[in-house]
């Protein structure tokens, strides 16, 4: 189950070889001009957040908080995907907008073999401030999605510059695997590149627990983090277990150290 994002890109001849790391993103997609961009680029998946507008008429459209409206609603976002061998993550940062995308999301999923990803922070997890959205709440308006929707199911986090920034902790990942164990779906865990050396021993036994969950690295943007700490955990899983949401300039270094390692 966890590879099924990979097959449908290496069927198409669009990746070499089924590795995770090689698959590659497009950021924060939340416009016409970024979505012209994306389709017509390199790229495999397309991001974007999903936020009900601000004003009327309520739906759901392509915006990431403070924004509150946007030229281009999930609808029209969907219609343009839909034409290219691209893979959709939607990440939502409120539930109000979730059940109406569902339903939006219907059409696209008719097509099993689509890469399609759900993304939602719904613990909070090390140094974080922002609110999860409520689990339950959450995954009651996601799980009627077809089984090979992929559930991406995160953890509010916080990084500070020097200062000794903790990992992921033994309850955390306790409390993720108690709340994914008996889902249909594929579950990847987004993971903060950041903490991924403290948090060696509870992130390995987090995969461990079943063939279904994967980890989606990403960084933020003034973490500070060694190539070392990202690749630890290739030595440890399957390759096709391990994908890398990182910005172009941390992806190509990635690429590098990977292929000297070969």
């Amino acid at each position: 189950m966890s590879e099924q994002t990979l097959e449908y890109f290496w069927s198409r001849s669009l990746m070499g070889t089924r590795d995770a790391a090689e698959l590659r993103w497009s950021h924060a997609v939340n416009s016409r001009r970024r979505l012209t961009e994306a389709l017509s680029g390199p790229t495999h998946m397309i991001e974007a957040d999903v936020i009900m507008r601000g004003r009327d008429p309520k739906e759901p459209i392509m915006a990431h908080p403070p924004d509150t409206d946007s030229d281009i609603t999930l609808k029209e976002w969907l219609e343009g995907v839909k034409a290219h061998n691209k893979g959709i993550k939607l990440d939502f940062k409120s539930l109000e907008a979730v059940s109406p995308s569902v339903v939006l999301l219907e059409e696209v999923l008719a097509e099993p073999s689509r890469p399609v990803w759900i993304n939602a922070d719904i613990l909070s997890g090390p140094g974080g401030q922002a609110r999860p959205l409520e689990p339950q709440a959450f995954l009651s308006a996601v799980t009627t999605l077809p089984t090979h929707t992929v559930l991406s199911l995160g953890w509010t986090t916080g990084w500070t510059a020097g200062a000794d920034n903790s990992g992921y902790t033994w309850d955390m990942v306790h409390m993720m695997e108690e709340i994914c164990r008996t889902l249909k779906h594929p579950v990847t865990f987004p993971v903060r590149g950041a903490l991924l050396a403290q948090s060696f021993s509870q992130l390995t036994w987090l995969l461990q627990q079943s063939h279904r969950y994967t980890l989606t690295v990403w960084t933020g943007q003034n973490d500070e983090l060694t190539l070392q700490d990202l690749v630890t955990y290739r030595k440890e899983f399957d390759v096709r277990r391990i994908y890398y949401d990182l910005p172009d300039s941390l992806r190509t270094k990635l690429s590098v150290t990977l292929q000297d390692k070969n």
